[in-house]
């Protein structure tokens, strides 16, 4: 396959942060409320202060974005077409976890679908790893941080379980 030009791998990178800040903007909707919503939650002694993240998920939909991008550069969709595809299917659940939570306020199901996205984005790593290493190398913080997310999800949930079923 010939390389892309210049002007083709800028608008590649262009569309790919989008899609990445995409996903965000849908989650951004369901968490219009979540600062009250949050603060009136019991947390646990380690949970971050809210202010925390909005740059931590700022920087890593630019890490996803450029992960993807990376991949994207060796073949396009057509050639990349399993990596990407679950890089977008992660991006949806991601996505979905802020409705899960601060719309419906549902505990047990935040907990399950932020479970089901590390196995998705730890499935995401290796295919981005194997199409090339500092795609899937760029992905580490993300899985890191919902990871933490994930036992703070669940220990909220059983802080609260009058609102969070």
């Amino acid at each position: 396959m010939p390389p892309l030009s210049k002007k083709k791998q800028a608008l590649g990178l262009l569309g790919w942060l989008t899609v990445s800040f995409a996903a965000s903007a849908v989650g951004a909707v369901a968490s219009i409320q979540a600062s009250a919503f949050y603060g009136q939650l019991v947390q646990p002694d380690w949970a971050p202060p809210a202010s925390i993240f909005g740059p931590v998920w700022t920087t890593l939909y630019a890490l996803m974005g450029i992960a993807a991008w990376l991949v994207w550069r060796l073949g396009g969709f057509q050639r990349q077409r399993w990596a990407l595809t679950l890089f977008l299917v992660q991006l949806a659940v991601n996505a979905l976890w802020s409705w899960v939570f601060f719309v419906w306020h549902q505990g047990a199901l935040g907990v399950f679908n932020i479970l089901l996205l590390i196995v998705l984005v730890a499935a995401t790593i290796v295919a981005f790893w194997r199409a090339q290493r500092l795609a899937g190398a760029l992905l580490l913080p993300y899985l890191l941080w919902i990871s933490f997310a994930a036992a703070l999800n669940y220990s909220v949930w059983q802080l609260n379980p009058q609102v969070l079923g």
